[in-house]
């Protein structure tokens, strides 16, 4: 068996492979290297297998997506821990050691992550997971370093070690154990806040995730599906209705469900505002999706139980965040009354 595995999931990423992979061989010495493809039609399998001989492949021959591209990828790897690493993030020197010495510390903690700013600027952290992310008690995630669409400057100011509710799947260090236990990513997701989903199921079980300070990556972001696509934004609205009715008790849905209803129909104002009609309509559908498959959605809440506490007032945050942040102005995680502590 091997120590630790990382794990790099690919589509017609070949620019990203010739971009960022000779990082991760060159930093990551005590690690195994995987490239998973997904069928790509780009010569992405044949570069790897020319240019980088010690990467091991793995090809599928349809593209399953993310969620079920790394579960049918992770299912066939034998190894103590799995790194799943997008393959637009440039590591850097000693980014692994840090995050691996956590988990041999402390049994409980499940999974963590690195600091992950962004590779066009690399004073500024990343949208896609920052300094370690949080959810709100109404469902709107945010992180450390990242609030909505404001993203700060590294000023070191998140440069310890700190439990977190989620961590990015864009770098994300997590025990094979802990990932079989929850039965993985849930594939209705697709893509976009499985790694939320996975780790609320995680919280529940008694687990720890933890954001590390002491290492960080850089992630260009936005390679499969820009933030202004409408797609996704169909895909975050949907992913988010589907991840709080899963994990949330029955009760505590029904009152979030009513006031969801309400600030996506603000949402979706804002999008009229500015004549963006095409991100109404992703609203919409997402709704409508949501809806229409309920039966499927309570089938998979079955599957994916994620038994055990439900009480996790001290790492959801209390408030409502778009009131702090559109109403009151508070764009910084520090800006927060009463942030996660």
């Amino acid at each position: 068996m091997e120590k630790v595995a990382v794990v790099i999931l690919n589509w017609n990423g070949i620019k990203y492979l010739k971009d960022f992979l000779p990082f991760v061989i060159k930093y990551t010495t005590s690690a195994q290297i995987i490239v998973a493809d997904n069928n790509s039609t780009d010569n992405s399998v044949e570069f790897v297998r020319t240019n980088f001989p010690t990467v091991q492949l793995i090809t599928f021959k349809e593209n399953n997506g993310f969620c079920l591209g790394y579960n049918k990828a992770l299912a066939l790897i034998n190894a103590e821990y799995y790194v799943i690493l997008n393959s637009d993030v440039e590591v850097t020197k000693n980014w692994l050691p840090p995050l691996l010495q956590l988990m041999e510390a402390d049994k409980s903690i499940a999974a963590c992550q690195p600091k992950i700013k962004s590779w066009h600027n690399k004073k500024l952290f990343e949208y896609a997971g920052a300094a370690g992310g949080y959810i709100d008690k109404y469902g709107y995630p945010f992180c450390r370093g990242r609030v909505f669409d404001t993203l700060e400057e590294d000023e070191g100011q998140y440069n310890d070690t700190k439990q977190v509710f989620w961590a990015s799947g864009a770098c994300l260090l997590i025990r094979a154990e802990c990932f079989a236990k929850t039965g993985g990513f849930d594939e209705l997701f697709f893509a976009h806040m499985e790694e939320i989903d996975l780790c609320w199921r995680l919280n529940r079980m008694g687990f720890k995730i933890i954001a590390c300070g002491k290492s960080e990556v850089f992630h260009v972001g936005g390679g499969t599906l820009p933030q202004n696509n409408p797609k996704k934004t169909y895909l975050n609205f949907r992913n988010n209705l589907i991840l709080l009715y899963k994990n949330l008790p029955g009760k505590h849905f029904l009152r979030v469900i009513f006031m969801r209803l309400l600030l996506d129909g603000l949402a979706a104002f804002r999008f009229f505002l500015t004549f963006s009609f095409a991100h109404i309509a992703a609203i919409i559908q997402a709704h409508f999706f949501f809806y229409y498959n309920y039966r499927k959605i309570s089938k998979r809440k079955k599957e994916f139980p994620g038994e055990g506490n439900n009480d996790l007032t001290h790492i959801i945050y209390q408030r409502l965040t778009p009131i702090e942040y559109f109403v009151f102005k508070r764009k910084k995680f520090r800006e927060l009354p009463k942030y996660p502590k």
